[in-house]
């Protein structure tokens, strides 16, 4: 009879790894880490659908609430046409007198420049001729025309004087397909005509050569202006997906709300209740506030898309683009700068390497879901703190990549976690107890590789357990019986190996193997010694068992029987043996066959007793007296050459 081979249907192990333990597991990190080009090529191929988009242009407006206010722009003054001023004109447009009137008294403290953000492409009697003096002698005045028609206005003609004189800029504004304005259109060229400056770069130029700053275009095609450099929008852009960029567009940055610029009202102008010097040496911009005017947009300020009271007037967009040029190459205030797509993309693929790691360190736990929202938590902090210093980063993207990166991993661990338990606890669970079944589970990773449980040398100790006299048994029972017979006894020693912590390694037909101090190593002597009290403690235990099952088997008119016990405490091997089809755990060694050998040893020898229980020398020491034992000698074993010393555990 072969000994150590436990028999098992056909079992594919897989190893996990969730702790950091070893360079090895570096290796089994890449069995995950695969994800996160498939989900950074997932993450890419959505956002260049677009479908990312709104998101991506509401994270900016949130970063663009978020930014401490910046002080007002001294240079910038508006005068603004509010809903008073109407109702004391009585009427709109202006007449063409009133607004003559408003420009010189604007000019009484010379201004560098003035942007009069009102078309006046037609008279508005009284007055026209008075307001043709007015921009002839003007020279730092500059008009509005709308240049590209659009679904919501056509394009409409600037003042004919002013147009003459080359002191037109475009009022045409860019709006997002969410209606908001994030960008400013610097210049525009229509068909057939020469580049149109917008309104707010065509006054910011006026006051920047003022102070010797023009306009130069650099050798990697940006315009530098003073200090800043500005780089053209391009159609994917931070957020943007296929945009239309056609001009000369920049990103806009706001300096802040509506408030954030010092105005005053046009009845105060025509009332002369202007402070000193409020226009001296200063941009003014002239332009509608009133709601009913309707010149009004929404921005990345606007909260509500549905609120039309919180819109930001086209004036102050204009008056946001002249100080952006302005304080940029005047002061080097920040641009709002972009990645490259490609720079970008490894962005995304990084955060999603994170989120596969997490997933893999605390995959199947509640500390992934905690790490994820802390690494998340991370990236806006990343995002937000760069926005503040110029640059939008994208934060949608990589956050999908980082939580789908982490969840997938996850769910994948967890399915084949699931799968791997089972087989653990399938291959185990008959033979050992929950909780040895639970230390094995939580210990895989040092027993699984590649398939199957590798081999380890330990220090075990094996109970080898037989019936006296079972063939003479089996002959004179019928089949059917002696099934239910053998299983109760079976079933019976099993339970008493399991209360002990062993592992019942095999049955061979009355035969049990079982084994005190697999399949986890020992690392100390008290475990070793520990092992050995439960393999002797469990032989003890059999035998009062058996005291019990004869008693009720003689009330049934069952056969009565004894056994035999050889315990051996040594070094074994255990691992898994076989093929790909048929894989078995086994535990082999000497002790194996020692145990084995301690059982059959001379059949006559206290053949009066129910349980006879003989030990090797090694079982013997590690005991050390806590159960009584007699000496039996130094015997030579079946298929040995070597004498050892064994010895009977009394049991009477």
């Amino acid at each position: 009879m072969k000994y150590g081979v436990m028999k098992q249907k056909q079992t594919v192990f897989r190893l996990h790894t969730f702790r950091w333990k070893s360079s090895g597991q570096w290796l089994k990190l890449f069995r995950y880490l695969w994800l996160s080009p498939v989900i950074t090529a997932s993450v890419i191929a959505l956002q260049s659908t677009g479908f990312l988009q709104l998101l991506d242009w509401a994270t900016f407006d949130q970063f663009v609430r978020w930014r401490p206010l910046e002080p007002p722009d001294s240079r910038i003054v508006i005068v603004t046409i509010d809903e008073p001023d109407l109702k004391k004109l009585g009427q709109w447009p202006i007449p063409d007198a009133i607004l003559a009137q408003l420009i010189e008294k604007i000019k009484l403290q010379k201004p560098i420049a003035i942007g009069l953000d009102i078309y006046r492409n037609l008279p508005v009697q009284p007055g026209h001729e008075d307001l043709i003096k007015v921009f002839k002698t003007t020279p730092n005045l500059v008009g509005v025309e709308k240049v590209v028609e659009d679904q919501n206005r056509a394009s409409i003609e600037p003042p004919p004087i002013l147009k003459d004189k080359n002191q037109v800029g475009a009022a045409d504004l860019i709006l997002d397909a969410d209606g908001k304005i994030r960008r400013a259109l610097l210049s525009i060229k229509p068909p057939e005509r020469p580049t149109i400056l917008n309104l707010g770069a065509t006054v910011a130029l006026l006051y920047l050569q003022t102070q010797g700053i023009i306009p130069k275009m650099t050798a990697n095609q940006q315009v530098k202006l003073g200090k800043a450099e500005f780089t053209r929008f391009t159609e994917n852009d931070g957020g943007y997906v296929r945009a239309d960029d056609d001009g000369y567009q920049i990103l806009l940055n706001y300096r802040g709300s509506q408030d954030n610029f010092h105005k005053i009202s046009m009845t105060q102008v025509l009332n002369n209740e202007i402070p000193p010097d409020f226009f001296h040496d200063k941009i003014v911009f002239i332009g509608p506030f009133a709601q009913s005017l309707n010149d009004l947009f929404f921005t990345p300020y606007t909260s509500n898309l549905f609120s039309i009271n919180d819109r930001t007037p086209g004036v102050i967009i204009h008056a946001n683009i002249a100080s952006q040029l302005i304080s940029s190459a005047i002061d080097g205030r920040t641009l709002i700068h972009v990645w490259s797509d490609r720079t970008e993309w490894f962005w995304v693929f990084l955060w999603s390497t994170v989120g596969s790691s997490l997933g893999w360190i605390y995959g199947g736990t509640r500390w992934t879901v905690y790490w994820l929202i802390l690494a998340s938590g991370g990236l806006i902090i990343i995002s937000y703190s760069a926005f503040i210093s110029g640059w939008w980063l994208p934060l949608v993207s990589p956050l999908l990549a980082l939580v789908s990166s982490g969840m997938v991993v996850t769910a994948y661990i967890a399915n084949v976690e699931r799968q791997d338990r089972k087989m653990v606890m399938t291959l185990f669970q008959r033979y050992v107890t929950p909780k040895i079944a639970e230390t094995i589970w939580q210990n895989r990773e040092d027993l699984l590789q590649k398939g199957q449980i590798l081999g380890q040398k330990m220090i075990a100790t094996v109970l080898f357990t037989d019936i006296k006299g079972f063939s003479t048994i089996a002959e004179r029972m019928e089949p059917a019986m002696l099934m239910t017979w053998l299983n109760e006894y079976m079933n019976a020693m099993a339970n008493i190996v399991f209360e002990h912590d062993g592992v019942v390694d095999k049955f061979m037909g009355d035969a049990i193997m079982a084994v005190f101090g697999v399949p986890i190593p020992r690392n100390s002597t008290q475990e070793i010694a520990q092992d050995a009290t439960s393999a002797v403690s469990c032989a003890l235990a059999m035998g009062e068992k058996l005291r019990v099952l004869n008693q009720h088997w003689q009330q049934q008119n069952q056969p009565l029987i004894s056994m035999r016990i050889g315990i051996a405490t040594g070094v074994v091997v255990t691992g898994s043996l076989g093929s790909s089809q048929r894989m078995e755990y086994t535990t082999l060694g000497d002790s194996v066959n020692i145990a084995a050998r301690l059982e059959s040893y001379d059949k006559s020898f206290y053949s009066e007793g129910t349980c006879r229980i003989l030990m090797n020398e090694e079982t013997h020491q590690q005991i050390n007296g806590k159960f009584p034992t007699r000496y039996v000698g130094r015997v030579q074993l079946y298929g040995r050459q070597q004498l050892i010393n064994i010895y009977q555990a009394i049991n009477d």
